[in-house]
């Protein structure tokens, strides 16, 4: 599924007011503020994030210029009778016409304000509607006339159930949501519900074992991440883009050495990893990279690289089959290196034998630069 964005409105009342709830969701993970003009640069003392602004010009420098507060997106001035005659209309086109990330923002009264929002929705890059009394409805219609259309739909909501409704509305949903909540376990609910949503499992089998060989020397990688794991946790690794072995993280202990639920020893050097919908090889990893980290069930979360260790290490050669598929992985040989079993508990490679079943998972066609393509490759 796409990214699910969460925007903070923190506009109205005084600054300590509107502090907390932007403090929340600096810490919580949210992408974007929406701010008066003259709170813009209080945000980013705060923290970086991009900070979006009420505004007809750009004097205050937002990332992103939001036309329609105190004009007819809001109500405070008359709708025209005709689109070209509309101000905020012509403000937007000014501003986007000057290469500004524009913002439409619009409350939906009637009928004739959810026509202006789906009009502003073809002039900007983000349109930010709300409804005075908060229905599914006018997000559908919106949805529907401007699936065409490049703009991201931002719906206003005030929970995070509200939320997890608009991301699903119409199977696509809202681009994201524009929460208005200073209850800060909200605005944590929230922006979990858009993360969880973001995520699409990944579809793990049992894959029996053929093979198990110890090789010579080589360089394995070792990914310490910014994330702690869980027991049947890791990445999935392999030799063969087509199919991944569940590989675990150190979060067991261990006579000879102290769980790092932070670590996966991932591989030799040559190996892929998956990452989103795409694979790298385990030696391109830096730090700040994005990872996916999935769990024995598929559910996958994002992690960061905080550290990529490249040292020369005895390695093992193990071989699985799934379906009519032989898949291979080189991975350390030591006793803290897991594989995940079928029944979701790790199986170290120092006591793996022919027969056990591990997870993997198989991929369609074949890979160039990471990319999926339709092609027919052979690896092995």
């Amino acid at each position: 599924m796409k990214k699910k964005s969460v925007w903070i409105k923190a506009d109205e009342g005084g600054w300590e007011e509107q502090k907390e709830r932007i403090t929340t969701g600096l810490e919580s993970g949210a992408d974007c503020i929406l701010v008066n003009p003259g709170e813009v640069e209080k945000v980013r003392e705060l923290g970086n994030i991009t900070v979006a602004a009420f505004a007809r010009d750009n004097k205050s420098g937002a990332d992103i210029v939001v036309v329609g507060k105190r004009g007819e997106g809001d109500g405070t001035k008359p709708l025209p009778l005709e689109i070209p005659g509309s101000l905020d209309v012509n403000a937007a086109t000014l501003l986007m016409d000057k290469g500004l990330t524009v913002g439409g923002y619009v409350i939906i009264k009637d009928k004739h304000y959810e026509r202006f929002a789906a009009e502003m929705g073809k002039i900007c890059n983000y349109l930010l509607v709300t409804g005075t009394d908060w229905k599914v409805i006018p997000l559908e219609n919106l949805i529907a006339d401007l699936q065409r259309e490049k703009v991201k739909i931002i719906f206003g909501v005030k929970s995070a159930e509200e939320a997890k409704l608009a991301f699903q509305t119409l199977e696509t949903g809202a681009d994201g949501v524009l929460l208005d909540s200073g209850n800060p376990q909200e605005i944590k609910d929230t922006i979990k519900a858009a993360r969880e949503l973001e995520s699409e499992s990944a579809e793990l089998e049992a894959a029996v074992v053929t093979r198990v060989e110890p090789l010579g020397m080589g360089d394995r990688v070792c990914v310490d991440t910014c994330n702690l794991m869980q027991r049947g946790e890791g990445m999935l690794i392999g030799s063969q883009a087509s199919g991944m072995f569940l590989v675990n993280s150190e979060s067991d202990e261990s006579p000879y050495v102290a769980a790092r639920p932070f670590r996966v020893n991932a591989g030799a050097v040559h190996s892929y990893i998956k990452i989103g919908d795409k694979t790298r090889y385990l030696s391109e990893l830096q730090t700040g990279d994005a990872v996916t980290i999935v769990d024995s069930k598929g559910k996958q979360r994002e992690g960061i690289v905080g550290r990529v260790k490249i040292e020369s290490r005895p390695l093992m050669l193990i071989e699985a089959k799934a379906r009519d598929r032989t898949l291979t992985a080189i991975l350390q040989n030591a006793e803290t290196i897991k594989l995940v079993g079928k029944d979701g508990n790790p199986i170290s490679v120092a006591k793996l034998k022919k027969g056990d079943e591990v997870l993997v998972r198989l991929e369609e066609g074949a890979r160039h630069f990471g990319k999926k393509i339709e092609e027919t490759i052979i690896e092995k």
